[in-house]
């Protein structure tokens, strides 16, 4: 009975070995792992569409800075115009309008017919200038003459016609323009008077503002 009782203890003594998995236990653990993944995976993308999708950035059309600011350039591209003429800008043909040029008592350069643009650039900027001014004093687009076309009351007082005048305006220059000695506010358009004396900065030009029908 002492060898029966000693094998039936060790069959059923309990085992103390410790239990290591195997790579065929942590294969059995896999598709839970994976499905939880794919579910989580799934529930994010039901989330993503069921959000409201954001707007859509719109094209901007508009210019940018430097675009805008090529449209406002030279034809060759080399300087910035300060100035842009009006909608009422026009040509005048009639009547004949000259710019005499006097430094002192004497003509410092032959007489300028106005009739070939609408406007006349005054600069010492070369390039840009219709009428070049040389004085140091004088800022590279100093000022501008034009014509524009305005309403003015008939003969009669009571019809209205278009004419065509000429103007002035100072492009905010650093040492001004006179009219007819009197320094005149920039940025604004002042009308010209047949026999009109322009000065530009410090300049002891004269340009005076001749209408050849008044003349006659």
């Amino acid at each position: 009975y002492s060898s029966m009782w000693l094998v039936l203890n060790l069959t059923l003594a309990p085992c103390s070995m410790p239990v290591v998995d195997t790579p065929a236990a942590e294969s059995r653990q896999r598709p839970h792992l994976v499905a939880c993944a794919a579910a989580e995976e799934w529930a994010a993308d039901e989330a993503a569409a069921a959000a409201p999708a954001a707007p859509k950035e719109q094209p901007n059309l508009g210019l940018s800075g430097k675009l805008a600011a090529e449209s406002n350039k030279t034809v060759d591209g080399t300087a910035q115009l300060k100035y842009q003429p009006p909608p009422e800008a026009r040509v005048c043909k009639k009547p004949p309008w000259r710019l005499y040029v006097f430094k002192g008592a004497e003509e410092a350069a032959p007489p300028i017919t106005l009739n070939q643009t609408p406007y006349y650039l005054f600069g010492k900027d070369r390039k840009v200038a219709d009428i070049p001014t040389d004085h140091p004093s004088c800022s590279r687009q100093h000022a501008v003459l034009c014509f524009r076309e305005v309403e003015i009351d008939a003969p009669d007082g009571i019809a209205v016609m278009r004419v065509v005048k000429p103007y002035i305006i100072d492009l905010e220059s650093i040492n001004g323009t006179h009219l007819n000695g009197e320094k005149i506010e920039a940025a604004r358009y002042y009308e010209l008077l047949h026999q009109d004396v322009i000065k530009f900065g410090l300049s002891s030009r004269e340009y005076v503002m001749m209408n050849e029908a008044a003349v006659k």
